[in-house]
């Protein structure tokens, strides 16, 4: 839970808006959690996911991919347990990660 809120605080930090955390690990083995946040340009969510990698990764976490930076209209950041979703609004709409995952419990951080 410690990791779940330092990342939601650390894109909180950066501004991202409407961050969800479902709980997707009774419905996959690909990670326990997804964080879900929106940034309000592909120019921002390359900074928050920037950030994101930058602060993890001295705290000693470690970041196992990053996808989607060259655009950053979807940014997924793999923290192995815990998969980073950075989308502009547009994105987020069109892919419908939370209907998606709809029978994941939202994590009240």
């Amino acid at each position: 839970m410690e990791k779940l809120k330092l990342i939601k605080k650390l894109l909180e930090d950066k501004k991202a808006e409407d961050i969800v955390v479902l709980d997707v690990s009774k419905l996959t083995n690909i990670a326990d959690f997804f964080v879900i946040a929106s940034a309000n340009s592909s120019v921002h969510a390359k900074a928050l996911a920037e950030h994101l990698v930058e602060e993890m990764e001295k705290r000693g976490y470690t970041v196992d991919h990053v996808e989607g930076t060259e655009f950053g209209n979807w940014i997924l950041i793999d923290l192995l347990d815990v998969i980073v979703h950075i989308f502009t609004p547009e994105w987020r709409e069109r892919y419908g990660i939370e209907w998606i995952w709809s029978e994941a419990g939202r994590v009240e951080l």
